[in-house]
């Protein structure tokens, strides 16, 4: 078989077969780029009182988070992340329900209450949102065959031009040794 044609084989059947997967991670992708423009997708960061290090402690701070409705229950261990932001004076604490509770280091004062959208995207995203099992045999794999598809693509776009131009080059090369030939002098 010719390498054109199993090339074409692969990028069509491929393609196929990375179609819901692949639909499913440029989408979560898109939403994940302009998680810092859209406050749905993640809440944005509001600036504390201060910027120096901070007067409470980490356990004053989490006491604090924890006054508010949405993180009532969490547990130190159950937290999903704790992100510290020294340039705007707060820190972020994320429970398990994927609320943001933002809180300033100075005072300990709630400064916003929020839903976090983006590490669901996230897991969506690479499709652990499912199992570690469809992400691992499932999504990993449409990667790869994504980039198959990209290299094959391109195999596919440039070939023909590259054959093209080659055989311009010979004919044109053919017409100068014609053209050389009658130019010679003769004996």
């Amino acid at each position: 078989m010719k390498p054109q044609i199993l090339l074409r084989t692969i990028h069509h059947w491929g393609s196929i077969i990375i179609a819901l997967p692949l639909l499913l991670m440029i989408g979560a992708g898109i939403l994940l780029m302009l998680k810092k423009e859209i406050s749905w997708i993640q809440p944005e960061t509001v600036a504390g009182s201060t910027t120096d290090i901070p007067v409470l402690t980490l356990e004053e701070l989490f006491r604090a988070a924890t006054t508010v409705p949405e993180a009532k229950s969490w547990v130190w261990g159950d937290l999903d992340r704790v992100d510290f932001k020294p340039s705007k004076g707060i820190v972020k604490f994320v429970g398990p329900n994927s609320y943001e509770v933002q809180v300033d280091t100075k005072t300990g004062a709630i400064l916003q209450v929020a839903y976090r959208r983006s590490d669901f995207i996230e897991s969506l995203h690479d499709g652990s949102f499912f199992s570690d099992a469809t992400k691992l045999f499932v999504f990993l794999p449409a990667g790869i065959v994504l980039f198959i598809l990209w290299a094959t693509g391109l195999y596919l776009f440039f070939m023909p031009r590259i054959k093209k131009r080659k055989n311009k080059q010979k004919k044109r090369e053919a017409a100068q040794l014609r053209a050389d030939g009658l130019r010679q002098p003769a004996e």
